[in-house]
């Protein structure tokens, strides 16, 4: 039999890195498994973009950010498992499970926390007929360096919140920015589209990419046209035809959770559903983060801090149900007495 766990949280993400900390001040043992060969889940979508929504943290890039939540989940030394998918779940009859990856490794745990955000994520790519030829030269989907959009005419295509973004920040650093979008109304937040309004930003609306045009060596885009949709989302005759230097296509992800959806859990199209306890369905299994659907749910990185706090409280009331509800607070919490000192912390401040 494979070494058992308390607990074994499937995705390495902000819920999933918490939750692998947390868990360590409820003294469980633990293991993390992530799909990717890095932690860090969808943050690594946008390593350059500015979190401000963090408690207690000034801004900061997703690249500091994911830095600092792995540096904090390994506190404890939990076990760290990368490249792995799960694919099988079996109950035993002691009450305890057994986890199978793809690869086949087997993992034995007490309970299951799933923090797998929107699952497999993949990027909705450009659906125009030879689009794949420029994305290893001007066509992005994701920014992974500012500097490379510097004094650039950037089109950027998309109306949610990565769009906005985008344009947000690129619009003090390129050349030009043109946000197109085939709807009116933009998905992002509300303060950030008003700023994106107000600003040297060229919002077109309601259009949308109809055509790339290649340059003279055919490896990179020098212009796009443009095409305008009516108040029925119905495509017009009239298009425009627009230079470019870069082009940002930002029209979501598509998430697939791939074999869980065969294990008998109650499942949303994007989510999973939890009680007031994050449990699912399924005995021993809990959720925390963007997986996780309930009705006071917050959709903000916070949010997904306090899912993993409870993931793990019920989790360990699940193992022993005389255990204490919460952890102890970390000013008067023993776990982290040698570690204060080793931080130079004198004892009274303890």
């Amino acid at each position: 039999m494979t070494e058992l766990y308390d607990l074994t949280i499937v995705g390495g993400g902000p819920a999933g890195l918490y939750a692998a900390f947390y868990s360590g001040m409820r003294d469980m043992k633990v293991k993390l498994i992530e799909a990717k060969e890095e932690l860090g889940g969808r943050l690594l979508l946008y390593p350059e973009k500015m979190i401000w929504d963090v408690g207690g943290v000034t801004p900061i890039r997703c690249e500091q950010l994911i830095r600092q939540l792995i540096q904090q989940a390994k506190t404890f030394d939990p076990t760290i498992v990368l490249g792995q998918q799960v694919s099988k779940l079996e109950q035993l009859e002691d009450n305890t499970m057994i986890v199978t990856a793809e690869s086949g490794e087997q993992h034995h745990t007490r309970t299951l926390l799933l923090a797998l955000g929107y699952g497999v994520l993949k990027l909705a790519k450009l659906d125009i007929e030879g689009a794949d030829r420029y994305e290893v030269t001007n066509l992005h989907y994701t920014v992974q360096e500012l500097e490379r959009f510097r004094d650039r005419r950037v089109l950027i295509s998309g109306g949610g919140d990565s769009a906005v973004d985008w344009a947000n920040e690129l619009e003090s650093i390129a050349a030009s920015v043109t946000v197109v979008h085939r709807r009116e109304h933009f998905g992002g937040h509300e303060k950030n589209v008003k700023r994106m309004k107000e600003s040297s930003v060229d919002v077109r609306t309601p259009y949308a990419l109809a055509q790339l045009y290649g340059n003279a060596a055919g490896d990179a885009i020098e212009a796009v046209l443009i095409t305008r949709y009516n108040e029925e989302g119905e495509l017009e005759s009239e298009t425009e035809r627009l230079d470019v230097d870069e082009v940002i296509v930002n029209h979501g992800l598509r998430g697939e959770f791939g074999p869980i959806v065969e294990w008998g859990m109650e499942m949303g199209e994007w989510n999973i559903p939890v009680n007031d306890k994050l449990a699912t369905n399924l005995p021993g299994i809990f959720v925390a983060g963007d997986t996780a659907d309930y009705s006071t749910k917050v959709h903000l990185i916070a949010g997904t801090f306090t899912d993993a706090v409870l993931a793990v409280n019920n989790a360990k009331k699940y193992i022993d149900p005389e255990a204490w509800g919460m952890a102890r607070v970390s000013s008067h919490n023993s776990v982290f007495k040698e570690r204060n000192k080793a931080l130079g912390v004198a004892e009274d401040d303890i």
